[in-house]
């Protein structure tokens, strides 16, 4: 609880049984009130270990996405009463000592979102980032800032908080399930008028560490360009994206989505996740 907020840490995870028991223990429980963990259908022990640390564990029968997974995470969180949800990835790549800083930003009043940069400072290449992805980094935002008409270091990180009226607010149904749902949540915010602070973050490159390939970062890529792009179309009155309408039907659910009535939720953005026997 921080000034009366309570704080929630959410974890969207893929076989990270290597490095949760890190991530958590470096977790500051005396702030963070909640801790969610949603496994995507890991092969290894994922879901085991976070029961066995105590985390509230949410598991996907198949596997959903790196998108799909947030969209369970920051659900569940709204249902359990979170008025500032920290996204920080298990796979100990970035420091979760920096909750309570991030947390602060929002409760200050002067943000409604707060990003973890890697780029602010030196702590990308210092970690080990690989310079494509940092070049790739650096241009993605240039073209980013200049069409969201932003000025952020990076768009990028998966190092995100929260407030729960940006969470309410956003048609996140209307996002991918891939890994572009990471950009198309800045890109609605930027839309909404949300505020967006940034804090430098140190990131750790290390091989237990998840880190998509190039194959896969080149389509990550054109999906960042192709957001950025509709995001100027619709602000021309060019294009009406569906991830830009103010619907009630695009909006995640609480306290409770998983009970909705059939129908009311397109499933194939908000997957059923089943809460794991014995997770508290």
């Amino acid at each position: 609880m921080l000034a009366g907020k309570r704080i929630t840490v959410v974890l969207p995870a893929y076989n990270a049984v290597k490095t949760l028991r890190q991530t958590y223990e470096e977790i500051p429980r005396d702030l963070v009130d909640d801790v969610i963990l949603t496994d995507d259908a890991s092969s290894d022990d994922t879901a085991a270990l976070a029961q066995r640390l105590g985390i509230h564990t949410l598991r996907h029968e198949r596997n959903r996405g790196y998108g799909g997974n947030q969209k369970t995470c920051y659900a569940e969180a709204l249902g359990r009463g979170a008025d500032i949800v920290v996204m920080l990835h298990p796979d100990y790549q970035y420091s979760p000592r920096l909750v309570p800083a991030m947390a602060s930003m929002i409760v200050s009043g002067h943000y409604d979102v707060v990003l973890g940069s890697r780029i602010l400072g030196t702590g990308a290449l210092v970690g080990g980032m690989p310079v494509w992805k940092y070049v790739a980094n650096r241009g993605l935002t240039l073209v980013e800032n200049l069409l969201l008409g932003q000025k952020l270091s990076e768009y990028h990180t998966g190092y995100r908080a929260w407030s729960r009226d940006v969470l309410e607010r956003l048609p996140l149904l209307a996002g991918s399930d891939d890994f572009v749902f990471d950009n198309q949540m800045l890109a609605q915010a930027a839309w909404h008028g949300f505020r967006i602070g940034e804090i430098s973050c140190p990131t750790r490159y290390f091989a237990e560490a998840s880190s998509i390939n190039f194959r896969r970062s080149v389509t990550y890529g054109i999906g960042v360009l192709r957001t950025a792009s509709q995001y100027r179309l619709a602000r021309w009155g060019l294009a009406r994206p569906a991830m830009f309408e103010d619907r009630a039907e695009l909006r995640l659910r609480s306290p409770d989505w998983r009970s909705a009535p059939a129908g009311s939720r397109p499933a194939r953005d908000l997957p059923e996740a089943a809460e794991t026997p014995g997770a508290t």
